[in-house]
């Protein structure tokens, strides 16, 4: 290989973990020659690509950010006064990047392992207090997916919530000055769980016993302030239940939604730091009353106590998530978007309430000089009351030239008005250039604008609905407001969690893979991330590129023949993926083909996401090898035959085996009129080598924050497109930007930003490089396998003794010899320097390892040391050689306070404890606080900043 070569393959050498002496050293272990073999013996020869994967060249770091940069210069950065949800705003440059831009943040997984989570879980429980103080709620959710989907989950929990006392069609009014991209997720959801939506003007709306809730905006799509407390009476009423979408910027200024008397709010927490992204990734809010507790979708975080009594925080009530309820969930939130909602979080930390009021006021007063300074050029502003958003009557075929030719965007109504929607970072000038269009318009080439004192006393929001109660009291939000001190906090916390940066976290289902600097620097560019998502289409060619392109590289790499890139997490990926299955089946005249087949060891989103697209499951036995039991699912086939809608298969399968009866199984489905879905969350055992649309699925989604890269963001944003053959292509997701219903996120391409980044991963390592992924996947899982199955026993294994990119150890005989659970291994990994893997899923009592391509041979050894290692403790404890309950594993994980106690009376040691294996004394990571006992934090929710007094109390 020439130098010229060596650098165009440059990614593929960063990005594979072992080298090419530690390849020879692992396949010895295992027992093959090559690569090449293990795979043939690993994946089914029958379902082999034929063909190399037409995608372009793999290119060198440099050459893709040369590219990239190009790309980027064809969006268009104009002046956006668009509102509808999206605004710019000013990220503070420390939050950009010592958050949204640190590893130490995005790397980091799902906090499901608390103890080694409790920075950000810190940062998220000062995002719930932001919602629930500014919201007036009692309870708010650690962030969900976009303003449209976080609607459209209030209403399926009111519905569910109201359904057992309500009509056979329950309504659900929706006020028509509601943003447009709501409405149609409103209709996409509510569909296939029969709600029928009824739009009107709340004023005249006829509310009775046949509602079973309401949903208003405020303030609302034109920008008016609307008093909606009698209304919300006349729903209460008649036992509705009352939806405020809302605006957390504007509550500052605002009577809050809880003292309105609303029963859910919701909205977009984007303004508070978080780029517009051309629509995403943005974290919702989600509040509502203690009384709903039980069915508010998405996580929740929650105050609990550790084994020495001191304060910790968890995910709470997690009985009531999709992964334990499944097909009785009433929803399917997996991902969140935790990485945007730690970045709002710290924008309320680092303004604090004083700063969040300066700036709102100082938007409502600019607006205020606008109006003023347009009605004396002789415009009419109709809106009577308003935050930051303008109304102005005037010809749309004069103003909008104008508008392009000063490089602004304003909003245009169907009515013919125009909207001017003030941000953050508009300045006065900006103010002046808007005036001067409208001036322009008047055939004058002159403007001006005035500011002064009685704008700030005035405003326009009306004084029944001017914000009286205080908002974010909690030190944390009154003490960080120098830089110095904000990048202190910052860090505190980040020492708290365990990343990528820190260790491998092999967590198996989740691929938790290199998240390489280079895929991400442009997330940060202006040109990408400040495009506001209805901006007119040439001034985002560049995000089309890459969207056009990303979407072919999916469609090669999956066999099927198109694609959305719209579904803003797997669970929403799901959703579309059925919901375009069963819009299909609807066109077809077979609307009754609801039954969907799910095997036993599905995903636990699968039956809750099929149940939101309004299907039946049926569950699917699976054999004594972990496979689909065949006979079983013929059998259900064949019974359901008239009603059979589709089949829901992960494969590779949740144990970590290819199934060799795949083609067969898609075949039973197909010759009983059903349509076989394919969850893509294994597609890093896949890639290059086979493919969903090549082995027979007609739909599969992609989860992009595995198997392409995207960072997990300490448990979001993930991005789940789906995949599909060509006769479902016209029933995939739609949008009213690109004049097709059926929309399943609030912009059309979802998360847009960081789809950047599965672009560059793709780009970066090209045809050659993905497919080596694969085999470095399935490499590394075979080589750990042998490694641990001298100590531990192994649940499954394909045909030929191999595993694909991931396998399940089973610690459950442990249990009953030694009263060892898998919790405790997962806590003692922790005194390891590493994070669990996948915990009691897809068999309870076992952990699941997943080490992908991106781990070398050192890093995959120290973690079979730390486990063979645990494996004697374990041994121990059997053998009477340690006690029952007074153990390593027992009292794990070790804090770095209890270590230096000078009260220690257990049997072992404390270098036994804290520094088991010699290489932990290199590079220590202490978890911040001991085992949390989790049944006091769900008996004594609470969900928000507690008084500064109990922190004192701990500390004591």
């Amino acid at each position: 290989m020439n130098l010229f070569d060596q650098q165009s393959t440059e990614f593929i050498r960063r990005h594979i973990g072992p080298s090419e002496t530690e390849t020879q050293q692992m396949l010895a272990t295992i027992g093959e020659t090559s690569t090449q073999s293990l795979v043939e013996k690993t994946i089914p020869k029958s379902i082999h690509l034929q063909a190399e994967l037409d995608l372009p060249a793999s290119i060198s770091e440099q050459e893709y950010l040369q590219d990239i940069w190009m790309t980027a210069s064809k969006n268009k950065v104009y002046r956006t006064y668009i509102g509808q949800g999206y605004y710019n705003t000013i990220t503070p440059s420390v939050i950009l990047r010592n958050v949204f831009e640190n590893p130490g943040w995005y790397t980091s997984y799902t906090p499901y392992q608390a103890e080694i989570s409790q920075g950000r879980l810190e940062s998220l429980l000062n995002f719930q207090t932001v919602v629930s103080d500014l919201t007036g709620l009692e309870l708010a959710g650690a962030s969900l997916l976009d303003e449209a989907t976080a609607a459209a989950e209030a209403m399926a929990m009111l519905f569910h919530h109201a359904n057992p006392r309500r009509a056979e069609k329950p309504k659900f009014f929706v006020d028509n000055a509601i943003f447009r991209q709501t409405k149609d997720v409103l209709e996409t959801r509510a569909l296939p769980i029969g709600i029928e939506i009824i739009f009107g003007d709340y004023n005249n709306a006829l509310i009775d016993e046949t509602y079973f809730g309401a949903l208003v905006q405020y303030p609302n799509s034109y920008g008016t302030i609307e008093d909606y407390k009698d209304f919300i009476q006349q729903v209460h009423s008649q036992g509705g239940y009352i939806v405020m979408a809302t605006d957390l910027l504007a509550l500052t200024l605002l009577t809050s939604p809880g003292e309105l008397g609303a029963d859910v709010a919701v909205g977009s927490a984007q303004r508070f730091g978080v780029p517009l992204g051309f629509g995403g990734p943005h974290a919702a809010f989600f509040a509502t009353k203690d009384a709903f507790k039980r069915g508010i979708p998405g996580r929740i975080i929650g105050v609990s106590v550790d084994a020495q009594g001191g304060h910790a925080l968890r995910m709470a009530l997690q009985t009531r998530e999709q992964h334990i309820k499944r097909e009785k969930a009433t929803s399917n939130i997996c991902t969140a978007q935790a990485l945007l909602a730690n970045m709002a979080a710290m924008y309320a930390v680092y303004h604090g309430p004083k700063g969040l009021t300066e700036i709102a006021t100082r938007i409502n007063i600019i607006a205020q000089a606008i109006e003023e300074e347009l009605t004396v050029l002789g415009f009419e502003q109709l809106n009577d009351t308003y935050f930051d958003t303008l109304r102005v009557k005037a010809d749309r075929q004069l103003i909008e030239p104008l508008a392009l030719q000063n490089q602004i965007n304003f909003q245009y109504y169907e009515d013919g008005t125009v909207g001017i929607s003030i941000d953050e970072t508009t300045t006065q000038k900006d103010a002046l250039d808007i005036v001067f269009v409208f001036a322009a318009a008047k055939g004058s080439d002159e403007a001006t604008i005035g500011f002064d004192s009685e704008q700030t006393q005035a405003g326009k929001i009306p004084a029944s609905l001017k914000r009286t109660s205080a908002f974010l009291t909690h030190p944390v939000f009154n003490s960080h407001h120098s830089e110095t001190q904000m990048m202190r906090y910052i860090k505190k916390l980040e020492k708290r969690d365990l990343a990528l940066n820190t260790s491998m976290i092999s967590l198996g289902s989740c691929t938790m893979k290199l998240n390489a600097a280079t895929e991400m620097i442009p997330l940060s560019w202006p040109e990408f991330a400040s495009i506001h998502p209805f901006v007119p289409k040439d001034q985002a060619a560049g995000y089309q590129q890459v969207i056009d392109e990303l979407s072919n590289y999916l469609c090669e790499i999956t066999q099927f023949d198109g694609c959305s890139l719209q579904p803003n997490s797997g669970a929403q990926g799901e959703f579309a993926g059925l919901n375009t299955i069963m819009e299909y089946h609807r066109a077809a005249g077979q609307p009754h083909r609801n039954i969907v087949l799910i095997p036993i060891s599905a995903h636990g989103t699968n039956p809750a996401s099929a149940v939101m697209a309004g299907m039946k499951v049926v569950v699917v036995k699976s054999d004594d090898r972990g496979l689909v039991d065949v006979e079983d699912l013929r059998s259900k086939a064949e019974q359901y035959k008239d009603a059979l809608g589709a089949l829901m298969i992960t494969y590779p399968s949740t144990y970590g085996i290819f199934e060799e009866s795949i083609r067969e199984i898609c075949q039973i489905i197909h010759d009983n009129g059903g349509q076989v879905y394919m969850d893509g969350a294994n597609m890093n055992a896949q890639v290059g080598f086979t493919a969903p649309g090549y082995i027979g699925a007609d739909v599969c989604h992609l989860n992009l924050h595995k198997t392409f890269a995207i960072p997990h963001g300490g448990g979001g944003p993930g991005v789940g497109p789906i995949c599909a053959k060509k006769h479902l292509l016209p029933f995939l997701p739609g949008h009213f930007t690109l004049e097709k219903a059926g929309p399943v996120s609030a912009a059309a391409y979802g998360s847009a930003s960081i789809l950047l980044i599965s672009y560059a991963y793709i780009r970066m390592l090209g045809a050659a490089g993905v497919k080596k992924s694969t085999e470095y996947a399935i490499l590394n899982a075979n080589y750990m396998k042998v490694r641990l199955a001298e100590f531990y026993p192994i649940l499954y294994a394909g045909k030929n003794g191999t595993c694909a990119h991931e396998f399940i150890v089973d610690l459950r005989p442990f249990k009953a010899a030694a009263g060892i659970e898998a919790e405790d291994v997962a806590k003692r990994l922790m005194d390891y320097g590493f994070h669990a893997p996948t915990m009691s899923f897809p068999v309870p009592g076992t952990i699941m390892i997943e080490p992908t391509e991106s781990e070398d041979k050192g890093e995959l050894d120290r973690f079979c040391d730390a486990m063979i290692s645990i494996y004697k403790e374990i041994d121990a404890v059997q053998n009477g050689v340690a006690d029952k309950t007074d153990n390593v594993l027992k009292n794990a994980p070790h804090t770095q306070r209890v270590i230096c106690d000078d009260n220690w009376e257990h049997a072992y040691s404390r270098q036994t404890a804290a520094f088991p294996l010699a290489y932990i004394r290199e590079n220590k990571f202490w978890p911040a606080v001991a085992r949390i006992n989790n049944t006091y934090g769900d008996r004594n929710l609470i969900c928000t900043c507690e008084p500064i007094e109990s922190y004192m109390e701990d500390s004591q």
